[in-house]
């Protein structure tokens, strides 16, 4: 049957290729079209056929309510890289869609509190593939937060807990830090860029550069590229099926997490494999609806609270 069937796919190509080639032309071709011609009718097994097409940048481009400049050719070129790369990186942005179903309802809710552009929640997107990864340099979240930066806005670090891990206290830090960064340099362009490369560096490449925008400034690899990653995300995300990428709504993975308990914890929790067990659930669900935990264990402090998510038992 796959030989059949792939007998008649390449038949088609041939054909195909025929009416290309030959339909409404003259019988006497040049003889470079002669040889490509006779290369494409002779398709085997060993080719792969497939169309990869160029992604028109025939719109208006807005990030954070600021416009792209579309008369700058240099940074035109650098999104159309950054879309196509995305855009046939086919299980990363796929898995980016589908994770955003989860996350984006409770990051938005919390950039809208905030008073943050709602574009910022691709920079999550972009940091960690909205997982609570760890990079080699140690930052951790969704947020990629450092230790002594979460520290500063607020996120506890200890031995039984990491709320860089916590979604919605990572969040709350990340809306300040970035509305920092607005304050200082003026444009979330630019406060997205010193978001990745670090406020210090940010502001003494603007000085040793003399540039005050982002878009006129040149960086390393990976701050070069930022932006333009984040666009370009945000545009395939909002316009997924314009790029190919179809998610069944109806699917039942990667909802919103609803169906918990809240509990608030004032003691010590010795064992949460016990606890879990008390609380008809997993040690491995307890972790998946509160990865801020990070030992097997939670020390609670005189005075301290925990709010702890606990699936309600069905």
């Amino acid at each position: 049957m796959i030989r059949s069937d792939s007998s008649m796919f390449l038949g088609a190509m041939t054909v195909l290729v025929g009416i290309i080639f030959f339909g409404a032309t003259d019988s006497k071709q040049p003889e470079g079209k002669k040889e490509q011609l006779a290369e494409l009718q002779d398709l085997d097994h060993s080719r792969l056929p497939q169309i990869i097409k160029s992604v028109s940048l025939d719109k208006t481009y807005v990030l954070a309510g600021e416009s792209f400049p579309m008369d700058n050719f240099d940074a035109l070129e650098r999104l159309d890289r950054e879309l196509l790369v995305n855009s046939y990186w086919h299980s990363s942005t796929l898995l980016n869609i589908k994770s955003a179903r989860r996350y984006f309802p409770v990051i938005e809710q919390i950039l809208s509190e905030e008073g943050v552009p709602d574009d910022f929640k691709y920079v999550a997107v972009i940091e960690s593939n909205l997982r609570n990864e760890t990079s080699p340099a140690g930052a951790r979240g969704f947020w990629q937060f450092m230790a002594a930066s979460a520290r500063g806005y607020g996120l506890e670090i200890s031995s039984d807990v990491d709320e860089r891990y916590h979604l919605e206290k990572a969040t709350h830090a990340a809306c300040q830090l970035i509305k920092r960064y607005k304050q200082r340099f003026g444009t979330w362009t630019n406060a997205f860029g010193a978001y990745n490369m670090g406020e210090t560096r940010f502001a003494k490449e603007r000085v040793d550069q003399k540039m005050e925008s982002y878009f006129d400034m040149n960086f390393g690899a990976e701050t070069g590229r930022y932006l333009f990653r984040i666009l370009a995300l945000k545009e395939i995300m909002e316009n997924p099926t314009d790029y190919g990428f179809y998610v069944d709504d109806q699917d039942p993975l990667y909802q919103p997490i609803t169906d918990y308990l809240t509990l608030t914890i004032d003691s010590t929790i010795p064992d949460l494999g016990t606890y879990a067990i008390e609380h008809g659930t997993t040690y491995r669900m307890l972790k998946v609806y509160n990865p801020w935990l990070t030992s097997g264990r939670l020390s609670v402090s005189a005075g301290k609270t925990y709010d702890l998510k606990v699936p309600k038992i069905k």
